[in-house]
Parts: C-alpha cells; sequence; structure tokens
C-alpha cells in the first residue's frame, strides 16, 4: 500500500511537496543537493489536490560522504 507524505519544513523546494510513501513508517529520507533531508511523521494529515496525506515534518539533514 503507498500512502502520500505531505512535507512541512525543511529547503524550500521541498515544503509543501507530495511524496509517495512505502509503507508508511516513523521517517521518511529524501536525496537532496548531495545529502538528505529527514522527516519525521506527525499525526497530522492535510486534503490536497491529490487526497488526504500524512504530514511528515523535516527534522534534520545529513551530508553524503564523497
Amino acid at each position: 500500500m503507498t500512502t502520500k507524505a505531505l512535507l512541512d519544513g525543511g529547503p524550500d523546494d521541498l515544503t509543501g511537496k507530495i511524496v509517495p510513501v512505502t509503507p508508511p513508517g516513523q521517517e521518511l529520507k529524501i536525496p537532496h543537493h548531495g545529502g538528505y533531508e529527514h522527516y519525521k511523521v506527525t499525526t497530522r494529515h492535510e486534503e490536497t489536490e491529490e487526497g488526504s496525506a500524512t504530514v511528515y515534518r523535516w527534522w534534520e539533514r545529513t551530508e553524503v560522504a564523497e
């Protein structure tokens, strides 16, 4: 089952973006500009153009070692 996540916070180009989550979990790790943006699930849900989405709140960025 694929669920939709609405990203809240973090980089401007990711805030408000809707991404698939398979399976739903506690954390999302999104590759972004040479690192990863980490989002944690919240209890909030919002209606979007793509249907209901769970809100995931940004909490940290990690860099990818080269």
